[in-house]
């Protein structure tokens, strides 16, 4: 198992899906995390999960105040801040976002807010203590293969598209700039994984039929959150000390698979 002992790790959106996922197998392999969420009854859960391994609080990532909240506790817990893990984000379908010609300027705000103001707060933040405490650090952040690899049918939503793409942007600038510091940067970007957010597509019979051909991979089928804590693992730990700037999509084979709707074939 991949040693993390006595590692300071942020996760942004880490007490529901992706991100609890991961931090149950941070904690396992010797981490201490500082979780985040919207919900203060799931940061209550979580810490009750992982005891004295964690601390945490509720507040909105799309606040950079959050971010620097998270910091703060992650140095004063836990004497040093050594990764941050950017699981949070979110639909906005519910708030305007979907092709382009529908867009509503509410849901363009909210989407890119939610998805890519959000991660470029945090990154912030860590970025600063990086440097303030010298000797590197690591950040994950969480894109979306839809950022470069789009399914019109089903997933056509325009500005989270926008907004995954420009964390894959934003990531690659900054794991440049400041690589000669020994920080490094990388991004996972998974398909469609089963979490609170991807319900509505879950709970659709012709999507569920798509995905079986789109996501071929261990019978075709829709992700679970333990299949990214793997790679999270991976690029968050020392083993991973030569790679930055990098995007893993840990996809079960959507961007390689054309996907198939059904008998007609129609758009």
């Amino acid at each position: 198992m991949t040693n993390l002992q006595g590692q300071s790790i942020i996760i942004m959106g880490g007490t529901t899906g992706l991100g609890l996922s991961a931090a149950r197998r941070l904690v396992d392999a010797g981490a201490n995390v500082v979780v985040t969420s919207r919900s203060e009854e799931n940061v209550q859960a979580a810490l009750a999960l992982f005891g004295a391994r964690a601390r945490g609080f509720a507040a909105d990532a799309v606040d950079p105040r959050t971010a620097e909240r998270a910091v703060e506790l992650a140095v004063d817990s836990f004497g040093k801040l050594d990764a941050l893990y950017h699981v949070a984000g979110g639909s906005g379908r519910s708030k305007g976002d979907g092709p382009l010609h529908e867009i509503t300027d509410a849901g363009l705000n909210y989407t890119l807010d939610l998805n890519l103001k959000s991660i470029i707060f945090s990154n912030r933040a860590a970025v600063r203590q990086f440097l303030k405490q010298g000797g590197g650090g690591v950040i994950l952040n969480m894109a979306s293969v839809l950022g470069w690899s789009p399914s019109p049918k089903y997933f056509a939503s325009h500005a989270y598209a926008a907004a995954k793409a420009g964390i894959i942007g934003f990531s690659k600038s900054i794991a440049s700039y400041y690589a000669p510091q020994n920080i490094r940067v990388n991004v996972i970007a998974p398909a469609l994984v089963e979490t609170p957010m991807s319900q509505r597509a879950v709970g659709n019979e012709d999507i569920m039929s798509f995905v079986h051909t789109k996501q071929p991979l261990d019978g075709g089928r829709v992700g679970i959150p333990e299949d990214c804590d793997g790679a999270a693992l991976f690029l968050l730990s020392s083993e991973s000390k030569f790679i930055t700037g990098q995007v893993l999509a840990v996809d079960g084979g959507w961007t390689v698979s054309e996907g198939q709707y059904g008998h007609t074939g129609e758009m």
